[in-house]
């Protein structure tokens, strides 16, 4: 029996899953009627045998402004981080990682597909991610999905499903920017697509920026607003603060549409007014970064506006008025929205797991459209489809200068380098009968190890060779962009070993199995 794999858009703010069959692509609505789901979570309580109890999507959000301390959003900001200040502790007493509480919401919007659709269990799915997000915040997305009990085929970058939702089964050819700027994350990729083959150039972006912070601006023009009518606001009083952060979301969808928004919050009697312009204002630093991080990719790839085709503009936030007339300052382009913005990037994994063909007793993918072509008609279209991504970090190992004695961080894969890739560097013993070889791998752009980050790291055995005897380290970057790091000895010409980044920030295999056993036995509806 064919199994059917399914594309899921697991977002900051909202989420939402789609398939793709016979050529044609579907949104599956959840249990409201609605195409997207909010990533949002409520801890309604606990079950007689101890167990929490909990609601996923619009209830959940519409307990925030009552019941702040039991809802959890933004977990998406949280992923591929550790330790107390990202769990959440329920009422139960149960401490849950970001990826356990995003797996809850990869439940949700499968088991409401699975009624939706009528055909059992959805087992096998494509995640999207950011195309900024790194290895260790890449590695989380799959974990969640492992807890969650679901098979994820592959994880891909937001940007390049879009451009699949745009471009497939057209006889596209052309050099597309796409500008995503999510709920809580912002992307620019740089994309050539020549009939089924979309091939990434650049891409660049910003984890911790997106309409997340727009709205926070937002509540802080409230706050202000409130105390100039001679409101008190009190610092502890958490459910207001929740009311005007609620509030300020839906004042930001007002003002998309009309110049002026008037709120009401509860035990204030005097209305409060924003205009466009007052929000527009206190934002504009905000949307100043999407544009340098924008012309930043551009530039490294000496790409002008003359040579791009298309403007491809997606994520819910890019709605607000100032985003359009920015890029149509910057482009001299006019800004068409030419995929829906709000479903482009579920549309897009769902074409990209209709290439998979699984086995159908282990779940293994058998065919990758990232790195081979699909050697036929996919989805019954006579289009085939090939996906080549780019690296969105610098990878890097740590160096001491021989002179100097300084250490410094040495790029070997250099950001937007093209994946699957492999490179080496070559590297020389320090001391004189030097047994340790200590192997650190950096993520960042610049030879000061202060502006990069050490990811990972390994200790291997050697020889006691002379002082500046050669060593070989070599990157591979596979399609789901984690590194796997072999250090080659030259003087006896064979390998010490190998690895991957192992992230202190990533649960373990055994941690992921415990997790998996507690949100199974965890209701959510």
């Amino acid at each position: 029996m064919e199994r059917k794999a399914f594309g899921i858009d697991l977002g900051t703010t909202y989420s939402a899953i789609a398939v793709c069959e016979d050529g044609e692509t579907q949104i599956l609505k959840n249990a409201e009627g609605m195409e997207n789901t909010p990533s949002v979570i409520f801890f309604t309580g606990v079950t007689s045998t101890g167990e929490d109890d909990l609601l996923v999507g619009q209830e959940a959000k519409n307990s925030a402004e009552t019941e702040p301390n039991n809802v959890v959003q933004f977990i998406k900001r949280k992923m591929g981080q550790s330790g107390p200040a990202v769990n959440f502790k329920a009422p139960s007493g149960k401490t849950y990682t970001p990826e356990m509480l995003s797996s809850f919401i990869l439940r949700k919007v499968c088991q409401d597909a699975e009624q939706y659709v009528g055909e059992g269990e959805i087992k096998d799915v494509v995640i999207t991610v950011p195309a900024y997000f790194d290895d260790a915040r890449r590695t989380a997305t799959k974990q969640a999905g492992a807890i969650a009990s679901l098979n994820v085929l592959a994880v891909i970058n937001e940007p390049t499903a879009a451009a699949i939702a745009y471009g497939f089964g057209k006889d596209t050819n052309a050099r597309v920017l796409v500008y995503d700027l999510g709920g809580g994350t912002f992307d620019v990729t740089i994309m050539d697509i020549k009939g089924g083959h979309f091939d990434a150039l650049a891409t660049g972006g910003d984890s911790q920026l997106g309409g997340f912070n727009f709205d926070g601006r937002l509540s802080e023009l409230i706050q202000k607003k409130l105390t100039e009518q001679g409101a008190v606001l009190d610092d502890d009083n958490d459910l207001l603060f929740a009311e005007i952060r609620e509030k300020a979301e839906r004042a930001k969808r007002m003002l998309t549409d009309k110049e002026v928004a008037r709120l009401r919050l509860k035990g204030i009697k005097q209305p409060v007014e924003i205009t466009r312009e007052e929000f527009e204002e206190a934002t504009a630093d905000l949307l100043e970064r999407t544009r340098v991080k924008l012309e930043q990719v551009m530039a490294e790839k000496s790409v002008t506006w003359e040579e791009i085709d298309e403007l491809l503009v997606i994520g819910g936030s890019t709605r607000m008025p100032m985003v359009k007339k920015m890029l149509e300052a910057l482009s001299g382009k006019q800004v068409k929205y030419k995929v829906n913005p709000d479903t482009a990037v579920a549309q897009g994994a769902a074409i990209f797991a209709s290439t998979f063909e699984i086995d159908a007793e282990s779940g293994a993918p058998r065919r990758d459209a990232r790195t081979a072509d699909t050697g036929g008609a996919v989805g019954g279209m006579a289009n085939q489809i090939i996906i080549s991504d780019v690296t969105s970090q610098s990878l890097g190992v740590v160096l001491l200068d021989s002179e100097t004695n300084r250490k410094y961080n040495q790029i070997i894969i250099p950001r937007n380098s093209k994946i699957p890739t492999t490179s080496s560097q070559a590297a020389y013993t320090v001391v004189d009968n030097q047994t340790r070889l200590l192997v650190q791998v950096t993520e960042g752009n610049d030879s000061e190890l202060e502006f990069v980050k050490v990811i990972g790291e390994s200790t291997l055995s050697i020889p006691p060779y002379p002082k500046s005897s050669p060593i070989e380290i070599i990157y591979a970057y596979d399609p789901d962009q984690i590194v796997t790091i072999e250090v080659i000895d030259k003087v006896a010409n064979k390998s010490l070993g190998t690895f991957e980044v192992d992230r202190t920030s990533n649960m373990s295999a055994e941690e992921v199995a415990r997790a998996t056993e507690i949100v199974g036995r965890t209701n959510v509806e």
